[in-house]
């Protein structure tokens, strides 16, 4: 009597969960729906090795500063966004959308790094965009910029690290796959787009960040609305996997670049030499530099661009110089 209890109890907690999942996915297909109506492209879509791929321009001038986003950052313009105001006076802007990002189509294509670099080459080339460029890497955008540089070497006459990490960081750290994927099950079945109703979690999530206290409204629904279509697709899945090989080839490559690097390292509120890798990590990309010089700013944490704007762009005006 009792193992029957126990076997029915069991069964109707398995049909419990098979039956929110359910309900949590139906409730991500039609909100995602709903979602698609009004997530329209900032900027302009280009045609690039068969897909569609997306870039925001502004701004004038003779130079181009070209914006790289991290690992995972939903949607480039809208995370650049403080910055362009104190820019567009005085350079063109330039943010990319990689595929899986943004307003790009995902593909499912090889993210190695030298396709990476390939796309964003021919994607500048067919929307008009005249080098010199200024590359802006933010976390690991880092590797793209530097292998976009040892690549196209003629088109490059700067680069500023945001918190980028370096290629040598990258080449021994874990490919932690299982957070694009937890990210991607959590949307799948609605329990993401649940949360972001709790303000606790939509500060945690945007914690690094400065909760996004700097975005406008319509830049913060356009970071959710991107996380809640994109997180965890399968270009940032195979992103996040070819981490290490792609950190490799960068390695592989010229070094030290004939051009500026100025890295600009988050203090992490005090807190940067708790995590000695990363912080070693900051002090090597200056050696990719004939001209490397590193900053460490102080109160910010990893979106130094979110809580120091301004910083950011004085150092962008001067390295143009």
């Amino acid at each position: 009597m009792l193992k029957r209890r126990v076997w029915k109890i069991a069964f109707w907690m398995l049909a419990a969960c098979v039956a929110l999942t359910a309900i949590g996915a139906c409730y991500q297909w039609y909100c995602a729906i709903q979602d698609r109506k009004t997530y329209q492209p900032v900027g302009r879509l280009y045609e690039v090795k068969g897909n569609k791929m997306h870039l925001y321009s502004d701004g004038e001038g003779e130079t181009t500063v070209v914006f790289a986003s991290g690992w995972g950052t939903p949607n480039p313009y809208a995370d650049f966004s403080p910055l362009y105001e104190g820019l567009k006076q005085h350079v063109k802007i330039a943010v990319y959308d990689r595929f899986g990002y943004g307003f790009s189509d995902v593909t499912g294509k090889e993210r190695n790094i030298d396709e990476i670099t390939s796309e964003i080459h021919e994607l500048l080339q067919v929307s008009g965009q005249k080098p010199p460029y200024v590359f802006v890497g933010h976390s690991m955008g880092a590797l793209e910029t530097i292998r976009y540089a040892q690549r196209y070497p003629e088109e490059v006459k700067g680069i500023l690290m945001i918190d980028g990490g370096s290629p040598e960081y990258y080449a021994h750290s874990p490919e932690l796959i299982f957070i694009p994927i937890l990210y991607k099950g959590l949307r799948a079945i609605g329990v993401l787009r649940t949360l972001y109703h709790l303000d606790a979690f939509k500060n945690w999530a945007a914690s690094e960040s400065n909760e996004e206290r700097l975005l406008p409204e319509a830049q913060r629904t356009l970071n959710r609305k991107s996380m809640l279509l994109l997180a965890g697709n399968r270009d940032m899945v195979d992103e996040m996997r070819q981490s290490q090989e792609n950190a490799q080839i960068v390695l592989a490559g010229e070094k030290p670049l004939h051009l500026p690097i100025r890295v600009l390292t988050a203090d992490y509120f005090g807190k940067l030499a708790e995590d000695p890798a990363w912080a070693d990590s900051q002090a090597e990309l200056v050696s990719w530099s004939v001209d490397g010089k590193q900053i460490i700013v102080e109160d910010s944490s990893h979106y130094i661009h979110s809580y120091h704007p301004d910083l950011i762009i004085k150092e962008l005006l001067q390295l143009i110089e």
